[in-house]
């Protein structure tokens, strides 16, 4: 049986997840509860199935590109449970995704939470096949996803091919990470991309 205490944090673990990720002590501390509270199996570490037990994801129409997020930049990193294809993610790896959404103050700014990856977030939960480009059929695909059967296919489409047209300046067909933070140039990603995670 496992013990949550030997997966306790260590000062220095708080003090490297601070450094790299933004978050004061008390967030951390907050935050690794939150973990442990969704680490059924005492392992230190969260599996795809975890993450669709948080009751706002899993009603969540991007739920599934949002739990998929935690484990996209892992695929290294994250050890695979054995006998399965399924990766897990530690606390750490748990933490720098929740950091694209810590609020950026003056001069608290950091490479996690900065525009830049807050647009490199949101462009990802486009790029269905994570090839560093978005197509007319994966902006299809998450319209279908956020609206379901609320608007008829030919809107749908129709709002589609809009997107493309007016976000794919090169007219290849896809639209680029950079042509997606040109089309939002004007958004406050800021503002729309931030938590506020409990002091």
């Amino acid at each position: 049986m496992g013990n949550k205490h030997s997966l306790m944090l260590q000062d220095s673990d708080i003090k490297s997840i601070q450094a790299d990720t933004g978050f004061s002590a008390s967030q951390i501390e907050r935050l690794y509860s939150r973990f442990t509270s969704l680490d059924k199996g005492n392992s230190g570490s969260l599996s795809r199935e975890d993450f669709l037990r948080i009751p706002e994801l899993a009603i969540n129409p991007l739920g599934d590109r949002i739990v998929h997020a935690f484990f996209q930049d892992n695929t290294t990193s994250a050890r695979r449970a054995p006998h399965t294809s399924d990766c897990w993610v530690n606390f750490k790896q748990f933490v720098r995704v929740l950091a694209h959404f810590r609020p950026i103050k003056r001069n608290q700014e950091n490479k996690l939470n900065s525009r830049e990856e807050k647009l490199r977030f949101a462009f990802k939960m486009y790029d269905l096949d994570d090839d560093g480009s978005i197509t007319r059929d994966e902006v299809l695909a998450v319209l279908h996803m956020m609206v379901g059967e609320n608007i008829s296919e030919d809107q749908l489409i129709s709002i589609a091919e809009r997107t493309m047209l007016e976000a794919d300046v090169d007219n290849n067909q896809m639209i680029t990470f950079q042509e997606f933070c040109t089309i939002l140039e004007r958004t406050d990603v800021e503002q729309k991309m931030s938590i506020k995670f409990l002091k």
